[in-house]
């Protein structure tokens, strides 16, 4: 019986013992002993698997370890680095990605909680023998207990704010050994707080929690961060004496966050879907970390999960189900404001783009820039590097036809915004529509597509592209109050692409859309209407008692179309 697939299962311990597949990432270890700072910053995308590595590392370095956990792996091999830091150490492991309120009080609230829950875990220093009495009733504040034994819903700031170095205290008296502590997702409180208006208060708690924690305390032995972005030192770091920054376009630990392309080779073949290979590299592969090409695993995984049920399924957005892929759409609204539709156009077609990036940024100032922009993409996973940067000039490219997805369907998303105000020229083309007037109809789609930001994959498939522009008249055709559109309806002897009635004039329309080479744009229009007429699409319009049927076809090449119409 093969291993069951750890969807959704971030935890260390849940996926050896209940025996998950998991792909070996415990030479991060060895790495981070051989190279580690005392303080180290890890930043990555999204859904990269930052959890379930800093689960490793409390698994592996904590009191009390349970050794039979890393039978069998990579690190088990290193019997000196085993001896010596295995089960050693007293570890706090904290993850904010839960702070996410709507307001700070709400958010306080909630890391109150979270460093309240992690503290809970050691509820044996409250009758520690090696801790005053004073002491104790430190850790009573940090449980959120007072003196007299009753719970408090409000750790006060100066226990909040000394919460981290409080316990790493405690817990560095109680067992004589300095204190690890991983603080994973540290920057999501200041993503939220910098989106529901309360950035300057949270940046506050965060700073001083993080200095305290990380520059003052003499207790710790060394910690790991990790996190989406590279927030500036100077808003959150300050006076930190170097902590060690490995992002994206560090070499050290590059293989360790995401999948390798022969650990994405074992895992097809493990299951017995190595036919499946192609598509899943060319979905869902593509980041550039390092020196190192690796797979989204979120993505893959998922994707493996849903092939065992169904092994003809085609590959589809996982990564737009957990994120709200605002960047993207704030990057598309900049257009005309130090963005051109050139360079969108350019990305989506799969070429590069060259730009400087810098990879501090503070929240609340992401979008302030399309430089910022640039930045934010590429540190968020949207964009990935090609080739080596030269010093901050980095060659950008959208990394697969998942991220692709996401952003052509932003493009039409805003595209179909922009139709529905423009009252005038929706009104405009219809009307030409309905009155069979080719030409009009020809000169105001070229309108159309000229304003929009044109979708010209050299890689994709003709009827791929057939898609950017039936979506166009879909996104056109949608707004037009009275007219019942339906899109690749069965019709006749197949699917006909767009079928209109104008119910209260009785007029029924048949659009046939081809996608052409600009030498042979009439002879795919006389092709479109040939199969409308081969294939019978017009009959259920003239069943459903439509008394005028037009029928359409339409070539399209980049910005360009031709139409032809013709009428029984």
């Amino acid at each position: 019986m093969r291993k069951k697939l750890p969807i959704g299962i971030e935890n260390f311990e849940d996926i050896r013992r209940e025996d998950f597949y998991y792909i070996d990432k415990t030479g991060l270890i060895r790495e981070l002993l051989d190279n580690w700072g005392k303080v180290n910053l890890f930043t990555r995308p999204r859904r990269f698997g930052k959890t379930l590595n800093m689960s490793m590392l409390k698994e592996f370095f904590e009191i009390g370890c349970k050794k039979e956990l890393f039978e069998g792996l990579e690190i088990y091999n290193e019997t000196d680095i085993c001896r010596q830091y295995m089960g050693q150490f007293p570890v706090i492991f904290v993850s904010l990605k839960g702070v996410k309120g709507n307001d700070y009080h709400t958010a306080r609230a909630m890391m109150s909680s979270v460093i309240g829950m992690e503290a809970m875990r050691f509820r044996f220093l409250a009758a520690s023998e090696k801790l005053s009495e004073d002491e104790k009733k430190l850790y009573g504040k940090l449980t959120m207990v007072d003196e007299t034994g009753q719970e408090s819903f409000q750790m006060p700031d100066s226990v909040l704010m000394e919460s981290l170095k409080t316990l790493s205290m405690l817990l560095h008296k109680h067992y004589g050994k300095k204190v690890i502590l991983l603080i994973d997702e540290y920057d999501v409180p200041l993503a939220k707080a910098n989106e529901s208006g309360y950035y300057e208060q949270m940046i506050l708690l965060v700073r001083n929690m993080f200095e305290q924690a990380l520059k003052t305390n003499d207790s710790l032995y060394f910690a790991v961060l990790t996190g989406c972005l590279r927030v500036a030192k100077e808003s959150i770091f300050t006076g930190l004496n170097n902590p060690k920054i490995l992002s994206i376009t560090s070499v050290r630990f590059d293989e360790y966050f995401g999948f390798t392309d022969e650990e994405v080779r074992e895992l097809l073949r493990y299951y017995g879907l190595s036919d499946s290979y192609n598509a899943v590299k060319e979905w869902y592969d593509g980041y550039r970390f390092g020196n190192v090409d690796v797979y989204c695993p979120w993505d893959v995984i998922n994707y493996v999960d849903d092939l065992r049920d169904e092994p003809s399924l085609a590959p589809k957005n996982y990564w737009a189900n957990t994120s709200g892929n605002d960047v993207v759409r704030h990057f598309i609204e900049k257009v005309g404001d130090g963005l051109t539709k050139r360079e969108i156009e350019n990305l989506i077609a799969g070429e590069i783009v060259t730009k400087e990036i810098h990879q501090e940024l503070t929240y609340n100032r992401l979008y302030d820039s399309i430089e910022n922009i640039w930045s934010v993409l590429f540190t968020t996973g949207y964009l990935t590097q090609r080739g080596k940067p030269e010093g901050d000039m980095f060659r950008l490219t959208i990394p697969n036809r998942e991220i692709r997805k996401i952003f052509t369907d932003q493009v039409m998303y805003l595209f179909k915004e922009n139709t529905k105000k423009d009252g005038e020229t929706l009104n405009a083309f219809c009307e030409a529509l309905k009155n069979g007037d080719a030409r009009s109809v020809e000169e105001q789609f070229t309108a159309y597509l000229k304003r929009t930001i044109s979708i010209r994959d050299t890689f994709v498939k003709r009827d791929t592209k057939e898609n950017f522009y039936h979506g166009i008249l879909i996104g056109i055709l949608g707004y037009k109050s009275g007219w019942y559109v339906r899109s690749n309806g069965e019709a006749g002897t197949g699917y006909s692409d767009i079928q209109v009635e104008v119910e209260d004039e009785d007029i029924g329309i048949v659009i046939e859309l081809k996608y052409a080479e600009r030498s042979d744009m009439d002879m795919k229009c006389k092709e479109a209407l040939e199969q409308i007429e081969t294939k019978g699409y017009a009959q259920q319009l003239w069943e459903e008692g439509m008394h005028t049927v037009l029928k359409y076809g339409i070539a399209c090449y980049q910005k360009e179309c031709r139409v032809m119409c013709s009428q029984n």
